[in-house]
């Protein structure tokens, strides 16, 4: 995978949409960083492609919740400290009336 610079974008810009569309991503980066991943869409698939992405996203976020659950232990909760946990939670968000 490629990586260019915000700046190179800025300067190249024409250069750069011509190498997305032959690779199909690149990956954008600022002061080194990795900040964006550039893909190259079909106009009728944009909103398919960012439910994709948004999916994918999800997936990975659950992942780490997952990872860090076995790290700390909270894996081996007994399902009533994780139903007392949720009802705390929801106890503490309910609106005072």
């Amino acid at each position: 995978m490629e990586f260019i610079t915000v700046r190179d974008l800025r300067i190249r810009s024409a250069e750069i949409w011509e190498r997305l569309r032959e690779q199909g991503e690149l990956v954008l980066t600022n002061n080194g960083k990795p900040i964006a991943i550039l893909s190259d869409v079909e106009q009728n698939s944009v909103e398919e492609v960012l439910a994709m992405l948004r999916r994918a996203r999800a997936q990975a976020a659950v992942s780490r919740l997952r990872q860090a659950a076995v790290q700390t232990g909270v894996d081996r909760l007994p399902l009533d400290d994780v139903n007392a946990e949720i009802a705390a939670v929801r106890a503490a968000r309910a609106p005072v009336v």
